[in-house]
């Protein structure tokens, strides 16, 4: 279950991330309960994953998937360059993510 909560967890700062970028183009108090609702829902999912699961692990793959999935969400919705490097990048920290999980 932990693991679980900490997918979710990551989705959420994933949603948090992307709302923040929304919020800037658009300030409306939808947007912005968005935001905070996201940001609250991630960092209540890593500490749920983080009372069985170890720290630095837990934290790895949360950041991860934020990092990862902010990257994705900037080149679907925000044109940002889709150069390969950068898709080699995300894949390497996914990858990175996913060994952490098999180690642990």
């Amino acid at each position: 279950m932990a693991w679980m909560a900490l997918v979710v967890a990551g989705l959420c700062e994933m949603m948090g991330v992307y709302m923040i970028s929304k919020y800037n183009k658009t300030k409306s108090m939808e947007n912005l309960g968005l935001l905070i609702s996201a940001f609250t829902l991630s960092f209540a999912g890593l500490a749920y994953a983080m009372e069985t699961l170890p720290m630095g692990t837990a934290y790895a793959i949360w950041t991860g998937i934020g990092a990862a999935g902010g990257a994705l969400l900037g080149m679907l919705f925000f044109n940002e360059s889709k150069d390969w490097r950068r898709i080699v990048c995300i894949v390497l920290v996914l990858g990175a993510a996913i060994m952490l999980k098999l180690l642990s």
